[in-house]
């Protein structure tokens, strides 16, 4: 099988040392750190440890170090710069930020309240969930790596929607719970150890930039869904309760088994038998969605439990899943 150089943009955050973390010991590329700012992250390294060559960031680079694909693990108006730089330059492109996630710019204005300065590129992306999206990621030039929260809520929402087993008309709470590596690692107030250990708090009430990520994927509106995040005081992980009411379902099992059926073949989404429920631990570094379901046929009250690691599957290892795709590599490829 075929190597190839990939080159990774924003290596200094948290979800681009992950990439870095995992691409080091992939069997089929090897990671090339493009530096694109001075404050791009140097980090100690023990005597012997072998990095990633490291050079500027550049359309060049593209060619100089024959790079097939680069990450970009930026903020939005980065990568709304750079995507169209690395795409002409002839590497393909999958991008960690928002930039890309969205169909249209007034979409995307109004969730992120900044203008979007690449707005022709968004017909060309790809969504890159890939247990909805495989085909397309697999002949993308740009790949757009969905939101954390939003990874885990469509992954445990749209096979409910596509079923039909969900009271539309009752609507759908998604009550999510994330560590505080989701916010990156740009200093604030809201994220130092004072302000978030012992704490825990809501933010963006109804109007989180990834709900119309829910909305897209899983097929439901904007008045169907009460969304909210909620920060916890440990370093990674997300956990989302979702609540509905259940129409035409008869028991536990029977909800568990429209998930048996939509995923039986999916290598990351692992489901929990009657009775247990997934947790964050369970998740920890790893590429996996956990989901687990309760039912009560008496009331119709139906909860989906859904796990994830926000920078693995939330983030950097959903991303090098799409890579695998991108270069026809096995999917699993660096996540077993």
């Amino acid at each position: 099988m075929n190597n190839y150089n990939v080159g990774i943009v924003g290596f200094g955050g948290y979800s681009g040392a992950e990439l870095v973390r995992l691409l080091i010991n992939h069997p089929h590329v090897a990671p090339v750190l493009l530096d694109h700012r001075q404050d791009s992250g140097y980090r100690a390294q023990p005597i012997g440890v072998r990095q990633p060559t490291q050079v500027p960031c550049s359309p060049d680079a593209v060619k100089t170090e024959h790079l097939a694909l680069v990450f970009l693990a930026t903020p939005a108006g980065v990568s709304m710069d750079l995507a169209p730089q690395m795409l002409d330059a002839g590497a393909k492109v999958i991008d960690l930020s928002g930039a890309f996630r969205l169909r249209d710019a007034g979409t995307y204005s109004r969730w992120y309240q900044e203008k979007h300065t690449a707005s022709n590129l968004l017909a060309d992306a790809v969504y890159g969930l890939p247990e909805f999206c495989r085909d397309g990621i697999a002949q993308a030039r740009l790949i757009s790596n969905p939101g954390c929260y939003p990874t885990a809520a469509n992954l445990a929402i749209q096979p409910l929607i596509a079923s039909g087993v969900i009271d539309r008309a009752a609507g759908i709470v998604c009550d999510a719970k994330s560590g505080v590596s989701g916010a990156g690692r740009k200093p604030s107030l809201k994220t130092s150890f004072c302000e978030v250990t012992e704490n825990f708090s809501a933010y963006s009430v109804l109007d989180h930039r990834h709900v119309p990520e829910i909305l897209m994927v899983s097929g439901i509106e904007e008045p169907e869904l009460s969304f909210t995040a909620q920060l916890i005081p440990i370093h990674r992980g997300i956990l989302e309760t979702i609540y509905f009411r259940a129409r035409n379902l008869s028991s536990a099992e029977a909800l568990l088994e429209i998930y048996r059926a939509r995923y039986e073949n999916e290598p990351f989404v692992r489901l929990y038998p009657l009775g247990d429920m997934p947790d964050i631990r369970g998740v920890d570094r790893t590429n996996f969605c956990d989901l687990g379901v309760k039912f009560d046929p008496a009331t119709g009250r139906a909860v989906v439990v859904s796990a994830i690691d926000n920078l693995v599957k939330g983030a950097a290892g959903q991303a090098v899943q799409n890579m695998n795709l991108a270069l026809g590599f096995r999917e699993t490829e660096g996540l077993l």
